[in-house]
């Protein structure tokens, strides 16, 4: 068994996209429906910035087919602050904005910590508890982006484990990689793609993430990765890998490579 594997990009608005990875004169309103038909999946960066409407939410769920999934950024006003256990409020604004109209194609929150956010293990709890398990009857599965190097730790490791949160693992970034699961999710955000290769990776590095996907999703851990804290039990996971930032051009025809290599698996 394994879990589900779910693969895109950051967004679908992207005016260089259209003409290469979107067809010619193909409507704008139309873009999703297109990404929906190509990739499986895609993080939504702009619910980072400011609250959508919950009749986006809605219409976004109905351009898609059954099997794709949304993740969301979680608000910047949750995030970027100096204590995050006063983030209360504003976490409960961002889960009853309308994100439950997703349905069952509402994948993992990704609440990005500021890259000078160090770990204080008694702010970040403080923070954990905030994290609502369901919002209108619909289970909620968070993830923290914790890019600051303090948290390349077992005890961050721990608490996350603890409450079910999963830590994101950014990939070729510029800060530590933490690939340890701890949640029934793993997420993935790859950030390395550039303009050398048509796909955004060499054949090669597009092969080594396919296997580390096939590998979280049927309950194991990368032997090339870095893990911060204890072993993780070896269950099935659903795997959330979005191709992000980088030479953000070549985006798409990396996850779409991707897609393919996983499921040629």
């Amino acid at each position: 068994m394994a879990g589900r594997i779910f693969i895109g990009v950051g967004g679908w608005t992207f005016e260089p996209w259209r003409g290469t990875y979107y067809p010619e004169k193909l409507p704008q309103k139309r873009e999703l429906e297109h990404m929906g038909a190509t990739m499986t999946g895609v993080e939504i960066n702009g619910t980072f910035y400011g609250s959508q409407k919950p009749e986006s939410f809605a219409k976004w769920h109905d351009s898609v087919p059954d099997d794709f999934m949304f993740a969301l950024k979680g608000t910047r006003y949750a995030t970027n602050r100096r204590v995050l256990g006063e983030a209360g409020e504003s976490v409960m604004r961002f889960v009853d904005g309308g994100v439950a109209e997703l349905k069952d194609k509402l994948g993992p929150i990704n609440w990005q910590l500021a890259k000078t956010k160090p770990f204080d293990p008694a702010d970040f709890e403080a923070f954990l508890k905030l994290l609502p398990e369901e919002v209108n009857g619909r289970r909620l599965r968070h993830a923290v982006e914790a890019r600051h190097a303090s948290f390349a730790n077992g005890e961050a490791v721990a608490l996350a484990r603890q409450y079910g949160v999963g830590l994101v693992t950014g990939a070729d970034a510029e800060y530590e990689v933490i690939a340890d699961p701890t949640a029934d999710f793993v997420y993935l955000r790859l950030q390395g793609s550039s303009a050398e290769h048509e796909k955004g990776y060499s054949e090669a590095a597009l092969d080594a993430w396919a296997d580390r996907i096939v590998t979280y999703a049927g309950g194991g851990v990368p032997e090339d990765l870095p893990l911060r804290g204890k072993a993780p039990e070896a269950t099935p996971r659903d795997v959330f890998a979005f191709v992000i930032s980088g030479f953000k051009e070549n985006n798409p025809a990396a996850a779409m490579a991707l897609i393919a290599k996983v499921r040629a698996r």
